[in-house]
């Protein structure tokens, strides 16, 4: 029974952790070219909408994750556009987007489908994939190897993410950018071009973890049901410095956090159970208290670039 529990609790702990990781991975493209990810909470939960919606009207699931990819980069978009072209305040933009999805996915959820109600859409789920011969081995098999697709794609994502920015001459231009923009655009660098498409493909990252969230763990969409996590993801890139396996071992963290709290609410304590779902939070201003304090931010976050 032990064994069980713990394995049970190792695999609600991956199965939390992947909408955050996934979507840091976006929130580092962003903010190491130098722009606040405020927006990935407005972004998931466009991506987590369109995901469901293009499921639902365009009858497969696979179209549902171009959706939510493309959700997620159209708000992006829309971010991008205000603060690289307008130079607007970062996290007055992020916020406000945020604000904008939630009000958004609510009257498009009711418009599209519900004729002004709030309709209950349900979808089948991605179902979990199991790699032969590893998902028989002992423990670890059914742990790591039988995963919904999405799963995979978020770990397997990390090396790709890691080779671009630390290994290629691209990742090395959206790095500078984000410590000197002036010093990459006098080497020849387009810095507006970059960040622009830095959030962009965060953005996509971030819609494919709110599709983590609608189809491959619920199978529907509910209003805000995002509930904050992308607030979690920011807290995570910090404590892991903008780097992205240092980055997923702090979404490990706060996904063991909430599997925590999720088991502590059935022994019917003498708490509330709204302080009991403060853990996952609380969990995150503990660690940003003990490792984020000397976390050093790339030089050049949140400052416009002006050519000339």
């Amino acid at each position: 029974m032990d064994a069980l529990f713990v394995t049970d609790f190792l695999a609600a702990c991956i199965r939390i952790a992947t909408p955050l990781a996934l979507a840091a991975l976006g929130g580092i493209l962003s903010e190491r070219s130098g722009t606040f990810a405020v927006g990935l909470e407005g972004q998931m939960l466009t991506g987590a909408f369109f995901g469901v919606i293009g499921t639902f009207l365009l009858g497969h699931i696979g179209w549902g994750l171009v959706a939510a990819a493309l959700g997620g980069m159209g708000l992006a978009l829309l971010v991008a556009t205000a603060t690289v072209r307008f130079h607007t305040e970062h996290m007055v933009t992020g916020i406000a987007s945020n604000i904008l999805a939630l009000g958004l996915t609510s009257f498009m959820l009711r418009a599209l489908v519900g004729q002004g109600q709030a309709p209950v859409i349900r979808i089948p789920t991605l179902q979990a994939w199991s790699v032969p011969y590893l998902s028989d081995l002992p423990v670890i098999g059914p742990l790591l190897f039988t995963q919904p697709p999405l799963t995979y794609f978020t770990v397997l994502a990390i090396v790709p993410v890691s080779v671009f920015l630390f290994r290629t001459r691209a990742g090395l231009t959206l790095r500078a950018v984000g410590e000197n923009p002036q010093a990459a655009f006098a080497a020849g660098a387009r810095p507006d071009r970059v960040r622009m498409a830095a959030i962009v493909a965060g953005g996509a990252f971030a819609g494919l973890a709110g599709a983590v969230l609608s189809l491959q763990q619920v199978g529907t969409f509910t209003d805000g049901m995002t509930s904050g996590r992308g607030y979690l993801v920011l807290a995570a890139i910090i404590v892991g410095r903008w780097m992205p396996l240092g980055t997923l071992a702090a979404c490990l963290v706060f996904g063991a956090a909430e599997a925590l709290s999720l088991r502590v609410q059935a022994f019917s304590l003498p708490v509330s159970s709204y302080v009991i779902q403060m853990l996952p939070y609380l969990a995150a201003l503990a660690v940003l208290a003990g490792l984020g304090r000397s976390a050093r931010l790339p030089a050049a976050i949140g400052k416009p670039f002006r050519q000339g």
